[in-house]
């Protein structure tokens, strides 16, 4: 039996490089807790070609693997999960807090 289709849309931020998730508004969040769960293959294709509107803002943009819990969105992956800690050469960003 297939996994069923639960992703979310997510990038990085051109300038800081923080990874950053696509929201149900349209705007790019540094919170998964605040993506857009896609469920509808079809209606993600449409919702990817959206995000990758701004190249000027973003780069890389991809379907990630995701789960839904109380929270929001969360990672699936080691990948995902290690992404939405910040970057890892040094504490700054999302690592101080």
């Amino acid at each position: 039996m297939a996994r069923p289709f639960v992703k979310v849309i997510t990038a990085n931020a051109l300038l800081e490089g923080d990874a950053i998730w696509f929201t149900q508004n349209g705007t790019w969040s540094r919170n998964i807790a605040d993506a857009e769960v896609l469920t509808d293959e079809a209606h993600a294709d449409i919702r990817i070609l959206e995000a990758q509107a701004d190249q000027s803002a973003i780069a890389g943009v991809y379907l990630a693997d995701a789960k839904v819990t109380d929270a929001g969105p969360a990672p699936v992956h080691f990948r995902e999960a290690f992404r939405t800690r910040g970057p890892s050469n040094y504490s700054h960003g999302k690592q101080e807090a």
